[in-house]
Parts: structure tokens; C-alpha cells; sequence
């Protein structure tokens, strides 16, 4: 079972945290049942950006990126090159580091 290492995060996970999840699971879907609650505004049907991560090791052995996924990720804060929504980001069998971006373009939590 691959395990995802979250990157300290100052709300979901201050200390950084490894959790393990099953191939075929996305990466939202695992940190959501391993209660790390990342915004999910769109109840990870792509199409939002709040449940942006940037892959730091194992970019690669995710599913392949598709051309919606693509398009909506250029709206991203903080948009690096291993850029992943992580509700369409699915886990194969390695390891994977992620960390989760300061900031969401999500209008619902504005103040």
C-alpha cells in the first residue's frame, strides 16, 4: 500500500504526517479519510482548484493528468510544474510526497 507524506502544513498538518491509502484511491480521497480535511470545494469533481497540491517525489507514478484537470489547474495559487488536483491525482503503487499550498482560490471561505 503506498504511503503519501504530507509536507508540514500550518492548518491540516503542522508537524507533517505519512498516511497509507490503497492504489486506485485519489490523494483527496485518502487525506479526507485519514482526517486531513483539505478544502474540497467541488466534492472533487474537478472543477474548483481548492484541492491543489504540488507532488514533491513520485510525481510520476500518478495517473496521467487530463486536459480538464490541466485547464483548471492554471487557475491555482502557487501553480508549480508537479501541480496536481488532488481528487484526480490516483494513487498507483509508490510512495508519494505531497505538500499543500498556504493558499486556495476558494471565494466561499473569503472574509
Amino acid at each position: 500500500m503506498p504511503v503519501i507524506k504530507i509536507l508540514p502544513h500550518s492548518e491540516y498538518a503542522p508537524e507533517g504526517t505519512e498516511i497509507s491509502a490503497p492504489a486506485g484511491t485519489s490523494i483527496c480521497e485518502a487525506l479526507l479519510e485519514n482526517g486531513i480535511n483539505i478544502e474540497h470545494a467541488c466534492d472533487m469533481s474537478c472543477a474548483c482548484t481548492t484541492c491543489h497540491v504540488i507532488v514533491r517525489k513520485g510525481y510520476d507514478s500518478l495517473s496521467e493528468a487530463e486536459e480538464e484537470e490541466e485547464d483548471l489547474l492554471d487557475r491555482a495559487w502557487g501553480l508549480e510544474p508537479q501541480s496536481r488536483l488532488s481528487c484526480q491525482a490516483i494513487l498507483a503503487q509508490d510512495d508519494v510526497t505531497v505538500e499543500i499550498p498556504k493558499y486556495t482560490i476558494n471565494h466561499a471561505r473569503e472574509n
